[in-house]
């Protein structure tokens, strides 16, 4: 597998971990121990510690962003492309999203933490588009 792709699995299992380290040890803690029945947990009203909730952002984002850079490594696999600048960028994705969710549920919220949470989402919007160059350029040549 290329290195884009093997970042795109990586950032598909921090996801999951992500997921099930927070969010799935927070609720089931909660059912299994009797405190919450399961139908409290809704997906439209989020309730439970702020670091709780914090969390289930972070997932979210994960969620959000995890298409958009599978498309973009998808598109580069498909057309041809790679080389050693495109692999960084890829490898640059995981630990800015793994960064920028440690922050997200750790820290809480405040113009410092939420300054340095987005300098993190900020890198990984730039290395989607150092990623995407390329396809860009191959479509505007028509090919």
């Amino acid at each position: 597998m290329s290195v884009p792709v093997w970042s795109v699995f990586g950032f598909a299992l921090w996801t999951l971990l992500l997921l099930l380290l927070t969010v799935g040890v927070y609720r089931w803690s909660h059912i299994l121990s009797g405190r919450i029945a399961i139908r409290h947990f809704r997906a439209d009203r989020i309730e439970g510690a702020d670091w709780y909730r914090r969390a289930m952002r972070a997932h979210a984002n994960c969620v959000e962003n995890l298409p958009v850079f599978g498309a973009i490594v998808f598109a580069l696999n498909q057309s041809g492309l790679h080389g050693h600048v495109l692999d960084i960028a890829a490898v640059a994705i995981l630990p800015a999203r793994i960064t920028q969710s440690l922050i997200h549920v750790v820290l809480p919220e405040t113009n410092f933490s939420t300054s340095l949470r987005f300098s993190f989402f900020l890198l990984q919007i730039i290395a989607f588009f150092v990623l995407a160059a390329p396809l860009i350029q191959l479509f505007l040549a028509g090919a």
